[in-house]
């Protein structure tokens, strides 16, 4: 999804988020594409920069513990919660924030 106008990559993504059950999402973390975004940023600027290959701002991020692989337990507490995250694909991955609606 790499594209050489921001706004335009940036209306794309957003247009493709979406509010989504976990349970909807259970394969994919399974097989190991499910990513947590923070809820301190923005959804649509992560995927961005991550579609845009901004390999530093990613790195940043994960350093941080902002952006990661979901884990065993937070998988669990959304199951177990039937929680309802935002999510969007930039393939690979699903992105997905626990995050109230606005």
């Amino acid at each position: 999804m790499n594209d050489d106008n921001p706004d335009l990559l940036r209306a794309k993504i957003n247009g493709e988020t979406s509010r989504m059950a976990w349970k909807e999402l259970e394969r994919f973390f399974a097989a190991g594409s499910v990513i947590a975004v923070d809820a301190a940023l923005d959804l649509v600027e992560v995927a961005q920069r991550i579609a845009s290959d901004d390999k530093r701002a990613v790195a940043q991020w994960m350093e941080t513990g902002q952006v990661g692989r979901v884990s065993d337990a937070q998988a669990m507490a959304w199951h177990d919660a039937d929680a309802e995250l935002w999510a969007v694909v930039v393939k690979p991955w699903i992105l997905v924030q626990d995050k109230p609606r606005s």
